[in-house]
């Protein structure tokens, strides 16, 4: 790393030529990079590591109802803003443009419900919550057009960009764009821990506060279950936290996903990537810890702007190394989730799993698209018929990839309220009607097509062929 710190003032004046960033991004982009190079990663030391106790992992059913008094509703409401993380595009599920645009359910994107449940609250209470939401680059002008259509809507919608960050070519440590790479290849949006600065450095955060607004709700905009949770809200207020971070007890599907520990009296989020080798399948243990975080942020606006102030937010950083166009580049991001240890009094809340439904593949859209679900004002409800508390486990081919193939080879989507597993391979194409019950499995052999006819009952079978059906 010496050698490279070495390279920091070549990297900081080439930097400086860059006009497409403002000062605002060249000073944090120059801080992140002297962060990673001065190596001040944390250690964290094993043995240090508390599993939380109830105070700092408040279990969801000891926090206090709250009141059916419509006025405390309002109270509540009239404090909050809803940001949504609105950064990704839908390039895995083969859709062009920001992943919020995919259609989700009965012909409603994800935004259409988001903006669908904040309006129904809006008209209910005669409160105004806004509707933010966190653009990248890669994402901003589609959104803006997109956001036309909810003109009549009873909701304020507020938009803003996060970060541009030049990639670092990485044997010369420079920034791509300064050697030629213009277009938007050159550039990445440094992960969702920007999300303090950008929103306080778009002139947003301070306009809010001057509106009485308290606390921001952030979550992935591909997360049906984040809706807004007065009971939540009420008790942050109530016990004065700062953040609060919702997580929710780990399934074998989750084992990678970032846990909750205290840590020299602090509470703070332990990714993978800290893990040392030696610990990493006692990390992955469903025992030891037992909460994964669902990046359903509660965050206090006052608190962020003084910390964004103070400079205070030194998140891990988290290197991810690419090659594009067979050019080796590095882009340092952070985490929204790893800000919680400088926050005073944050807490983690232990929540039911619906809160965390998020649609990543086409396997999850297959479950949300199904009878497991129902859709009523705009929020997406789990059928009382399932009595399996978890949801069936579903792996489809890469046939199945694309939105627009998967939705060709489903005539209609199944029924699986008593599906609990399923795994399709091959040319698989399903008719309409198709009940899948048990444990099934569908693979159609190289260079054949396997069709599974209209109103088929499937249930506990491998089917291989025509004549297993």
């Amino acid at each position: 790393m010496a050698a490279a710190i070495e390279k920091l003032p070549q990297l900081k004046s080439a930097t400086d030529g860059l006009n497409e960033m403002s000062e605002n991004e060249r000073s944090g982009f120059i801080n992140l990079v002297s962060r990673y190079l001065s190596g001040e990663a944390q250690h964290i030391e094993w043995s240090k590591i508390q599993t939380p106790t109830d105070e700092i992992v408040v279990p969801y059913d000891k926090m206090a109802n709250v009141s059916e008094d419509a006025s405390e509703t309002k109270y509540l409401l009239d404090k909050l803003v809803v940001l949504k993380l609105n950064g990704g595009l839908g390039t895995t599920m083969g859709c062009t443009g920001p992943k919020s645009v995919i259609e989700v359910r009965d012909g409603l994107t994800f935004l259409d419900l988001i903006v669908i449940q904040i309006e129904n609250l809006n008209n209910k209470y005669g409160c105004k919550v806004p509707l933010v939401l966190m653009n990248s680059f890669n994402t901003h002008d589609d959104t803006q057009k997109i956001v036309e259509k909810y003109t009549n809507s009873n909701v304020d919608i507020h938009t803003f960009n996060q970060s541009k960050y030049p990639r670092v070519v990485a044997d010369e440590f420079v920034p791509w764009p300064s050697k030629g790479k213009t277009d938007k290849d050159g550039w990445y949006p440094p992960g969702h821990g920007d999300v303090f600065p950008s929103l306080m450095n778009s002139g947003k955060l301070d306009a809010f506060l001057s509106q009485g607004k308290e606390y921001v709700f952030v979550a992935n905009s591909d997360n049906l279950g984040a809706i807004v949770d007065l009971k939540i809200l009420k008790h942050l207020i109530q016990n004065k936290n700062e953040y609060c971070m919702e997580v929710t007890p780990k399934t074998l599907a989750d084992v990678k996903g970032g846990t909750l520990i205290s840590y020299e009296g602090k509470v703070q989020l332990l990714e993978i990537a800290q893990v040392p080798d030696e610990h990493v399948n006692e990390f992955k243990s469903i025992e030891k810890f037992k909460i994964f975080n669902t990046n359903n942020l509660w965050v206090n606006l006052k608190a962020i702007k003084k910390l964004v102030e103070a400079d205070a937010l030194k998140m891990e950083i988290i290197p991810n190394p690419k090659e594009v166009d067979g050019v080796k580049v590095l882009q340092l991001e952070t985490a929204a989730g790893a800000a919680i240890r400088f926050f005073d009094n944050a807490i983690g809340v232990n929540v039911p799993r619906s809160r965390f439904l998020p649609v990543k593949a086409t396997s999850d859209l297959l479950l949300v698209q199904s009878d497991l679900y129902t859709l009523v004002d705009g929020f997406v409800t789990r059928n009382k018929a399932r009595t399996n508390p978890t949801n069936p486990a579903i792996e489809l081919g890469p046939e199945f990839k694309k939105v627009a193939s998967f939705l060709s080879r489903f005539k209609s989507i199944p029924s699986i309220v008593e599906l609990d597993s399923l795994k399709v391979s091959g040319d698989v194409w399903f008719g309409s009607g198709v009940v899948l019950k048990g444990k099934v499995s569908v693979k159609a052999n190289s260079g054949t097509k396997l069709e599974i006819p209209d109103n088929s009952v499937v249930e506990n079978k491998d089917i291989n062929g025509p004549e297993d059906l």
